[in-house]
């Protein structure tokens, strides 16, 4: 996967040697509980596999997952994803950041990046992302990188046996092209 940069940071492949700064952020239950697939607890360890996955997805196509690296030390500090679906040209976007960086605008800035990556290099027509109804930080994110809010799916998932709502935002290449 190809380096992409921002002014504050990098987004780069994922390494095994990620695998402890993971698992330190997934770990904490105030990062678990923005996310679907972070379990809390973290099982021990389970960072290591988890990259091992993500590597073996992205050799099959079916996603390109960035560890987010902060220029200034080179710290990972989140990561950010997008699954695209060739034969409808459209990818799901994904994202965390560590809490520590909440707040100071990495997660916008890594998400326009890989907006960018999809539609410039994927060629998509539709980036669409979600997020929990009570988490708005991760929605002002889509916001901000010009995403339109589609809607509210009433109990779509299920986090920790209870069902929950998503917000729904997307972006079409046309609005992103007249950016």
């Amino acid at each position: 996967m190809e380096i992409l940069e921002a002014e504050r940071i990098i987004l780069r492949s994922l390494t095994l040697d990620d695998a402890e700064k993971v698992e330190e952020y997934a770990s904490d239950y105030e990062v678990a509980k923005t996310t679907l697939n972070i379990p809390h607890p973290y099982p021990k360890g389970s960072a290591r596999s988890f990259i091992e996955n993500v590597l073996e997805a992205e050799k099959e196509g079916k996603t390109a997952t960035y560890a987010i690296v902060r220029k200034e030390d080179s710290s990972l500090i989140g990561l950010v994803g997008i699954r695209p679906v060739a034969e409808h040209k459209r990818a799901e976007l994904g994202y965390w950041v560590g809490k520590p960086f909440w707040g100071k605008g990495y997660g916008t800035e890594a998400s326009k990046l890989i907006i960018k990556y999809g539609f410039e290099v994927l060629k998509l027509n539709r980036i669409y992302a979600l997020a929990f109804t009570d988490n708005p930080g991760s929605w002002r994110i889509m916001e901000k990188c010009g995403m339109k809010h589609e809607g509210i799916l009433r109990n779509h998932v299920m986090k920790e046996n209870k069902p929950v709502d998503l917000t729904y935002y997307s972006i079409l290449r046309d609005e992103y092209s007249s950016h």
